[in-house]
């Protein structure tokens, strides 16, 4: 029996979705450019927009970080100027992908407790130089969620085109790409929506994408092109991720059986609700403060004890079937556990049930 993830993603994926990757379609299959036509249709749908209100989806193979280097790389003029908005390791590596690109860019960092600034970040934009704003919306370093709304009305008052790297929320937190002003919002199928990895997708407006056209520096990562590419004849310039866009498309099947965004948001929201009691009980202490936290992923400080190990601490969950995750902050000694995935309240609580009974093991 497979092991539960409770990370931020790859996830626990339904036995319904893997099975669906038991077939093979040829990448250039009448069955295939429909079922990539569909997928596209629906993403947009997912953030209440429409190619009839003037939205596209882009699909990019690879990991998030290849569909967030597309944007940023194919995005930006060589005359642009990007405001990186950072408060946890995503951040961070925005500004090391705008870096490579010889991107001119400002990062604006926060610390990694603290939901980013509206009144800091409006100071920067006033200037006027800037023509890019980039956010990540659920930074999985802590799991704080930063309000992607506000900032979409800086970046609509100032001019700017704004970016949203909203890979561990897009598909369990609510979001409409037209009220929020986003021209370009960046996710993956490994996360939320519950598919396996394979693929980033971009869901941005028509004339953001427009204006991307010659921009990229480089060939596989360019979004205008792969874009072309998909709207001239349904098909990818390259290999498509075949097997990962059908496990993709019975997630979007029982995303919507669950009752959409809303629903998955529900169950997430649950399983949020029955750790942070269960660990509080326990013992442990919660990274960030009650108001700050999302419900995707929990931070937790190590104990203080002199016999805790995170090492052995893993091994003896992992043991017994439960997979959680390392901190990933710069400043403190944490581990993550994630809510989201093919997981549930009970699940939940064989976790908890695990972590007293390694708690105890182990002594501290």
């Amino acid at each position: 029996m497979d092991k539960l993830l409770f990370t931020p993603g790859p996830l626990t994926t339904s036995i319904t979705v893997k099975e669906a990757m038991l077939h093979d379609y040829g990448s250039r299959d009448d069955l295939f450019i429909q079922l990539i036509k569909d997928i596209r249709n629906t993403l947009l749908s997912l953030g209440n927009v429409s190619k009839d209100t003037g939205y596209e989806t882009v699909i990019m193979q690879g990991s998030g970080t290849f569909g967030v280097e597309s944007v940023i790389s194919s995005a930006i003029p060589r005359n642009g100027q990007l405001l990186i908005i950072i408060n946890g390791a995503y951040g961070e590596r925005i500004s090391k992908i705008a870096s490579i690109h010889k991107i001119p860019f400002t990062s604006l960092v926060f610390a990694e407790n603290e939901i980013a600034d509206l009144d800091k970040t409006e100071q920067l934009l006033m200037n006027g130089k800037f023509t890019h704003l980039v956010i990540v919306h659920c930074e999985t370093t802590t799991g704080i969620l930063n309000p992607i709304e506000s900032f979409g009305a800086l970046s609509k008052k100032y001019g700017v085109q704004y970016i949203v790297d909203s890979m561990s929320a897009f598909g369990a937190v609510p979001v409409d790409l037209a009220t929020c002003c986003i021209d370009f919002l960046i996710s993956s199928s490994n996360k939320c929506i519950e598919g396996v990895p394979g693929f980033s997708f971009v869901l941005a407006k028509k004339e953001a994408l427009n204006s991307c056209k010659d921009q990229a520096d480089t060939l596989v990562l360019d979004l205008y092109a792969q874009w072309q590419g998909l709207e001239t004849d349904g098909q990818f310039r390259f290999t498509p991720p075949i097997h990962s866009l059908l496990a993709f498309k019975q997630a979007l099947i029982e995303l919507e059986e669950e009752g959409g965004v809303e629903g998955r948001s529900i169950r997430y929201h649950a399983n949020f609700s029955v750790l942070k009691l269960g660990m509080s009980e326990l013992g442990f202490k919660e990274y960030l403060e009650e108001e700050k936290q999302g419900y995707i992923i929990n931070t937790y400080h190590y104990p203080e004890s002199t016999v805790f190990d995170f090492k052995i601490f893993y091994q003896k969950l992992n043991q017994r079937g439960f997979v959680i995750y390392p901190g990933k902050l710069s400043k403190a000694n944490c581990f993550r556990i994630g809510n989201i995935g093919r997981i549930f309240t009970e699940d939940i609580t064989n976790l908890l049930t695990a972590i007293k009974e390694v708690k105890q093991e182990i002594g501290f």
